[in-house]
């Protein structure tokens, strides 16, 4: 286990480096080519992406003490003749050489996220958590980010589980089984992919093309009644008045 983490390590330095354009272990290059050239201190700098100050402080011995010299001749960085020609020419810029090894890419497999044998048992409880929590999410989701299965996952959610009694909700970044990149990256996935639900939010304002509107009846002509009988309204005023219409007669 410990063997296969310094490898990786290892070939994870190299890639680093090889994508800055620097040896490996830039001072301790530094302090051979310093020890065992006549290179000066730009050219030095140059090849390891140090500062010049910095390889004369090596030079001086105020920097670097105790670093053993690392030969980038031994291993495949620099050639002799490389070096012989930038003795000969101060301006020019030795060029790295390129690794005769190279290292096949991890290829990214398919299928559910591993999870370390003592952080298994923590698995239920992070989809509880998760259901709880993101209801949202799809249970594809949750097998990305916890590294389950469909079954546990629905056991979980039925209450069926046989620890179900005991679980108790934890959030799967604190357990340390995903970050908190991908939890944020899973969630706004999953709110995007779900419809919006509407909720009312009180009264409002009616529109203006509602408020401006005007109505049917505003449009149609009022009636006038201007054929009235005036003598039926006089003899309507007179009995009102409490005289019949044969005194007046008389």
């Amino acid at each position: 286990m410990t063997t296969s983490f310094a490898s990786t390590e290892v070939g994870e330095a190299q890639r680093r480096f090889a994508m800055s354009n620097a040896p490996l272990m830039p001072k301790a290059t530094a302090v051979w080519l310093v020890d065992n050239t006549a290179l000066t201190f730009d050219q030095v700098a140059d090849f390891t992406k140090m500062h010049p100050l910095e390889v004369r402080a090596i030079a001086d011995g105020d920097a670097a003490q105790g670093i053993k010299g690392m030969d980038p001749i031994s291993n495949g960085q620099l050639t002799r003749e490389e070096i012989e020609r930038g003795e000969r020419d101060q301006n020019y810029r030795l060029k790295l050489q390129e690794s005769k090894v190279v290292l096949p890419s991890a290829a990214k497999k398919k299928g559910p996220r591993y999870t370390p044998v003592s952080r298994r048992h923590e698995r239920p409880s992070a989809i509880l958590w998760l259901v709880r929590n993101h209801p949202e999410l799809k249970d594809a989701q949750i097998m990305r980010l916890v590294g389950t299965t469909k079954t546990t996952i629905a056991s979980v959610r039925d209450r069926t589980h046989w620890n179900a009694s005991t679980l108790t909700p934890m959030d799967p970044v604190t357990l340390g089984l995903c970050s908190q990149i991908e939890l944020d990256f899973e969630v706004q996935r999953a709110a995007k992919e779900k419809p919006t639900t509407t909720v009312y939010g009180g009264a409002t304002l009616l529109p203006a093309s509602e408020t401006t509107r005007k109505d049917e009846l505003d449009d149609q002509p009022i009636e006038r009644h201007d054929d009235l009988n005036v003598d039926a309204v006089f003899a309507k005023l007179k009995t009102i008045g409490g005289k019949k219409p044969d005194d007046d007669e008389e």
